[in-house]
């Protein structure tokens, strides 16, 4: 059953402007495994923390670094499954995170679908 959908998109240009004027918002924002990728890269991990902000509902109890996106099989992403965001899940009622991410023509999307595997 969904429980939640998020989407967000972000314009790689001035998300890079706003990373070149405020340098701290790379440390702030991103792990340090997530901090030496591309601007494009980094655009669309944003945009997927964004979009499992709006698919939870809030982002009460969880910083930046408790969404951290990585790279599976296949470069498939997800959410590292850090006791925050799994705290938030199990308030939820979710178990699932699915994530997809672009970014192309200077703009990064990210969607992201809650879900919980069984229903109670």
């Amino acid at each position: 059953m969904i429980l939640g959908i998020g989407v967000d998109t972000v314009d790689i240009a001035r998300f890079e402007r706003s990373i070149d004027r405020t340098p701290s918002l790379r440390t702030r924002l991103f792990t340090e495994a997530e901090r030496t990728l591309p601007m494009a890269s980094l655009a669309a991990r944003f945009a997927a923390k964004e979009a499992l902000i709006k698919a939870i509902g809030d982002s009460y109890g969880l910083g930046w670094h408790d969404m951290e996106v990585l790279r599976g099989q296949g470069r498939k992403p997800s959410f590292a499954r850090t006791e925050a965001l799994v705290q938030q899940l199990v308030a939820l009622g979710g178990d699932q995170i699915h994530l997809s991410m672009t970014h192309d023509g200077g703009m990064a999307t990210a969607f992201v679908i809650v879900e919980a595997a069984t229903e109670a």
